[in-house]
């Protein structure tokens, strides 16, 4: 028969191995053997006391810095336990009746019973005062599909390192311009290639070669802040935020009844300053919305600033527009034709029932490279593969 402390250190090793499994859907590498050191390592110390447990878990199963704050929101969630927590992340908690409150958090205990099934009411009352918790969804899975509008503001925290590591990237665009390549290119650099031989009295040794110079290929990011995308600015603007601080030529507009530039404002590290300065410049904020006169203030005040050969241009909004729908239709065309891709991103299109009704919406597909839902993480998983595939030469 084990003993209380081995029975104690069994209950640690299950909760440490749920708890890897949860850090490894997250996209922290958290393998078994790291899982067993630190089981060893923790029955050194009094791992009862929250902040020890805390940091030998960071040491053991954390490798890189930009995964602690993910590594942090798991910590909370496998620590806490908390209801609604689990419900949100696509878990079910089974609290009994008369479970001991001061039950050490030690022994909070994740089991996973044969075939999913709850434990029965016939339980003893020792058996009923554990939690059990039981995965019946990819936790992950559940967090990806979730809408943005039902975010709490944990799984908001959740929300900014999950766009953080997602996969960014734009092929760079290349230019008019030569430059030597260390080896065989595309263009031959027939100068270099006979100065280079007079040093053997005339005779080719070696070629040269030229390849085209590559530049970055600038984004541009304008977001509507109108009363209709009040629910999904905020979380948009993490997004806008991340992707200011990965690629070098960012630029990001907002609007609502005018148009307003806030690329500087983003360029605080911390994304909570970049969005009290963007509060504190825009004075539209959750108001009307007038796509039209807005393009056209980009078209007409912007577009020789900022776009550049190769430009991408990303609109998010849902379509509603107050103004003149022809100006609408004239400015998006005159846009379409300055710029590589046009990408229009409406959260409204994910519901499984959407049609573009809306007179804005009709105005400006016809100009649309893509027009794509951004309602969920999935949705922004979806648009980083498409950024990052997008043709070099576009």
């Amino acid at each position: 028969m084990a003993d209380d402390g081995s029975a104690v250190g069994g209950e640690l090793t299950a909760n440490l191995l749920h708890f890897g499994r949860l850090l490894r859907q997250l996209g922290i590498k958290a393998g078994t053997d790291q899982i067993g050191e630190l089981a060893r390592g923790l029955r050194q110390i009094d791992f009862t006391q929250r902040d020890l447990f805390y940091y030998a878990a960071r040491s053991y199963l954390v490798k890189e810095h930009d995964q602690i704050e993910l590594f942090d929101q798991a910590f909370e969630l496998f620590w806490a336990g908390r209801q609604q927590w689990m419900l949100e992340f696509g878990m079910t908690r089974q609290l009994r009746e008369g479970a001991n409150p001061k039950l050490p958090e030690s022994k909070i205990k994740l089991p996973e019973p044969p075939g999913g099934q709850p434990p029965s009411d016939e339980q003893s009352p020792e058996e009923s005062s554990e939690i059990s918790i039981n995965p019946t969804y990819s936790a992950v899975e559940i967090f990806r599909a979730k809408l943005f509008e039902e975010f709490t503001d944990e799984e908001m925290q959740l929300a900014k390192a999950f766009v953080h590591r997602l996969r960014w990237s734009i092929k760079n665009r290349p230019t008019r311009r030569l430059q030597n390549a260390p080896k065989r290119a595309r263009y031959m650099n027939l100068s270099d290639t006979v100065r280079h031989s007079m040093a053997y009295g005339g005779e080719i040794i070696s070629l040269d070669w030229r390849r085209r110079k590559v530049k970055p290929r600038p984004l541009i990011v304008v977001c509507d802040i109108s009363g209709s995308m009040d629910r999904y600015s905020r979380i948009f603007l993490h997004f806008v935020h991340t992707l200011a601080h990965l690629f070098q030529r960012v630029e990001v507009f907002v609007f609502g009844t005018r148009l307003t530039r806030i690329t500087r404002a983003l360029k605080y590290h911390r994304v909570d300053d970049a969005l009290d300065d963007v509060a504190g410049s825009v004075i539209d904020w959750a108001g009307g919305t007038r796509i039209g006169e807005s393009l056209r203030t980009f078209n007409y005040e912007w577009s020789r600033r900022v776009l550049g050969r190769g430009a991408i241009v990303m609109i998010i909004s849902d379509g509603w527009d107050r103004g003149d729908i022809a100006l609408l239709e004239s400015e998006i065309g005159r846009l379409r034709r300055s710029v590589s891709r046009l990408v229009w991103l409406n959260p409204l299109a994910g519901s499984p029932t959407y049609e573009p009704l809306a007179k804005g919406i009709k105005a400006v597909l016809p100009y649309c490279d893509d027009f794509l839902p951004l309602h969920n993480l999935r949705s922004l998983e979806d648009l980083a593969l498409l950024l990052g595939s997008l043709d070099a030469h576009n």
